[in-house]
């Protein structure tokens, strides 16, 4: 067996708020939307650039829950920018929560998170420098010794 794709399915409540945050922050396009006669979004799917992320509505009587409603997340989404403190501002000024702010790391990154109004967390970064996997294993080790 082949896989083909992996894409992020998110969760959420009131889809259509999310759609136009992740529009206006990450720049996504709406690919797709199915909404049923009741307003609620069924599917959408928005164009990252790189990748596609499909989001829906939350759906309580199939028991498919967003971060919300079940209190936190246990998935971040990486975005590799060009720039992640500039991305990092601009989703904390559009209504996002700085988890963790921007800082050089080990692994030749500089990152960042933030959660989405919504709950998703998003792993924003930039490349500072390429690193070997042996130097970033050597660089880990001497992280944990403390």
């Amino acid at each position: 067996m082949k896989i083909h794709e992996a894409f992020a399915y998110l969760r959420v409540k009131q889809a259509d708020r999310a759609i136009e945050y992740y529009k206006h922050v990450f720049g996504a396009t709406e690919k797709l939307r199915l909404t049923e006669p009741s307003g609620r979004i069924g599917h959408a799917e928005l164009d990252f650039g790189a990748t596609i992320v499909m989001l829906s509505e939350e759906y309580p009587e199939l028991d498919i829950l967003g971060p919300q409603s079940i209190g936190r997340t246990s998935v971040s989404i990486h975005l590799h920018v060009d720039d992640a403190d500039a991305l990092i501002d601009r989703a904390v000024a559009a209504g996002g929560t700085l988890v963790r702010p921007p800082a050089d790391h080990f692994y030749g990154e500089r990152s960042g998170t933030v959660r989405d109004p919504f709950g998703h967390e998003w792993l924003i970064g930039h490349s500072i420098e390429a690193v070997t996997p042996d130097e970033m294993q050597r660089r880990y080790t001497e992280l944990m010794k403390g």
